[in-house]
């Protein structure tokens, strides 16, 4: 059964984004042709929902979409929150730290989801350097291995965020190592069903900085960045000089109030950020739909969680799109259009 939706998979895939080939010249890894935008969603299994013991997130209420987002990480021995890392924590087993169950291996697992691609945010936090020097390559080649089980496209996400320095920590030149040696051991074991992603926090780094931190065309498939409140365009413009697809790999509604305060709540007040934030989003989207290929929305109660709920910039927000009944008719009309894809 599992081989029989696999091959379905390829066979779509094939139409969706091998076929286009010729047509755009593409050069990047799982970019649909022109016009085409992936539709992702995540971050957690309570947000995503859809699977045993998770029943009421956004894979309970709307159409699969064309993949899911997930984390994991190369940072063993670091901690975050209650949960003490040994790497690659979230990916096989479920895991907590902080930001909701997570657990990449339910949704491999389950058969109504053997057509949806995975985007896996790989978090090096306190250990580039670690990485840069080889002495996480067992995890990387783990990592690798797993990926090549999964059978369908993963977008890996390194280091994502590589410009937060007030959280990430990473250091250029050990942030630039790892990315190649991953890289690298990947092509060793042949993981060919990977696309490496690199993500900007989405505002504040300019051109030369993103140049700084950029790996090198040879070993990058797309550009991303993350979308909450106000992002600006650098990395569009980055993309589009260098040919690359666009992922905005993290994505949802983050207001500012006449006091400073960063709040959305969908249930709360839905007329106000559809109009004040999705409407914008949507926007971006269509006018950049040239260069701008996938996204991923964050379908989460942030203030629930521990990571966040006492974050400034969270702790107010509730981006669960089936919470309001006003949000769910916009967004249902606004992916129903021909240029996004979710999963057949």
């Amino acid at each position: 059964m599992k081989k029989y939706f696999f091959l379905i998979f390829v066979f779509i895939y094939q139409i969706e984004f091998s076929q286009s080939k010729t047509a755009n010249s593409m050069k990047n890894k799982f970019e649909p042709k022109d016009g085409k935008v992936l539709v992702f969603v995540g971050q957690d299994l309570e947000a995503l929902g859809g699977v045993k013991q998770y029943k009421n997130g956004y894979l309970d209420y709307f159409e699969t979409p064309a993949g899911i987002t997930l984390y994991s990480n190369l940072s063993p021995g670091d901690q975050s929150y209650t949960l003490l890392l040994e790497g690659l924590d979230g990916l096989k087993t479920k895991a907590n730290w902080g930001a909701g169950d997570t657990c990449a291996q339910y949704f491999i697992d389950d058969e109504q989801y053997n057509n949806t691609m995975l985007s896996i945010g790989l978090s090096m936090v306190n250990n580039d350097k670690y990485v840069a020097k080889g002495k996480h390559d067992k995890l990387i080649i783990e990592l690798g291995e797993w990926i090549k089980t999964t059978k369908r496209p993963v977008f890996l996400r390194i280091g994502y965020e590589f410009d937060g320095w007030d959280w990430n920590n990473y250091k250029k030149k050990h942030f630039l190592k790892a990315w190649k040696r991953i890289y690298n051991i990947f092509r060793k074991i042949k993981v060919d069903n990977v696309a490496f992603v690199w993500q900007s926090k989405g505002t504040g780094s300019s051109q030369k900085v993103l140049e700084e931190w950029y790996p090198g065309d040879e070993f990058v498939d797309w550009c991303g960045y993350s979308y909450f409140n106000n992002p600006d365009e650098e990395m569009i413009q980055f993309a589009r000089k260098h040919k690359k697809p666009v992922f905005i790999a993290e994505a949802c509604p983050v207001l500012k109030d006449d006091f400073g305060n960063f709040h959305a709540d969908l249930k709360k007040s839905p007329k106000l950020i559809w109009e004040n934030w999705f409407v914008t989003f949507f926007e971006t989207i269509e006018k950049n739909k040239d260069v701008i290929k996938a996204f991923s929305y964050i379908n989460v109660d942030w203030k629930s969680q521990m990571m966040w709920a006492t974050n400034d910039y969270f702790k107010n927000v509730d981006s669960r799109i089936q919470k309001s009944e006003y949000i769910t008719k916009k967004w249902l009309t606004e992916i129903a259009k021909e240029m996004y894809i979710k999963t057949n």
